[in-house]
């Protein structure tokens, strides 16, 4: 088969090369999202983490506790299975399961369908609980307002060094599990100092979800973010 060569352009004439993002069609999708939440009255909170880092665990407690007083609703993802939708379904809170299969992250058009299947009504904060880890989450907008990275001290302080994306682009850093961190010869104060060196941007929070420690500052937190009116 003869190979087909493409002839040079005429003198005078410029090729001009245009390479499109390959995220443009999630964040079109996000900013759709963003604009639908805002319209519902709502805050998007998306939660990103490494796997065991106690996603689930905090947001179990939140919305129980603090669903208690200000209506919540979750989207939480998984590659298998439905376990934590079913954790999370005891608060009453509204929850919606995304399986992504093979897929390590979420996108904007999977929280999009996941949201048209919930009742909304009445709900100010939408927690999203990304699929656990922490690359391929951080380039992926979901439409969300607040990005909340956990690190939990079963990890190690290193981890904002070795992920440096996922915390840049973090609004806020939980330290979690920090009732074991004596157990584990966690140093809160190294983990603390590399959180600020990669993410000055970021909140810094302390708690355990088990013991109750520092939940109340994330309380508050969540409490500025209640749309007004």
């Amino acid at each position: 088969m003869e190979r087909s060569v493409q002839p040079p352009p005429p003198k005078g004439t410029r090729t001009i090369e245009l390479q499109l993002s390959l995220l443009e069609g999630n964040d079109r999708q996000a900013a759709r999202n963003r604009a639908r939440f805002k319209e519902l009255g709502l805050s998007a909170i998306n939660l990103v983490s490494s796997p065991g880092a106690g996603k689930t665990t905090l947001l179990e407690r939140t919305l129980t506790e603090f669903g208690a007083s200000t209506p919540c609703a979750a989207v939480v993802g998984d590659l298998a299975t439905d376990r934590d939708a079913q954790r999370l379904g005891r608060s009453r809170a509204p929850v919606a399961q995304i399986t992504t299969g093979s897929a390590c992250h979420l996108d904007a058009g999977m929280v999009a369908r996941a949201v048209d299947g919930l009742d909304m009504r009445g709900a100010r904060i939408l927690f999203i609980e990304n699929v656990g880890n922490l690359v391929c989450p951080a380039s992926f907008d979901l439409g969300e307002k607040m990005r909340v990275v956990l690190l939990s001290a079963a990890e190690g302080e290193d981890k904002p060094l070795k992920y440096p994306p996922i915390f840049k682009s973090a609004h806020v850093v939980l330290l979690t599990k920090m009732d074991v961190a004596r157990v584990l010869g966690f140093d809160r104060a190294a983990a603390a100092e590399n959180v600020r060196r990669i993410a000055p941007q970021a909140r810094l929070i302390e708690l355990s979800a088990r013991s109750g420690e520092g939940i109340e500052q994330w309380y508050e937190l969540l409490g500025t973010l209640i749309p007004k009116g």
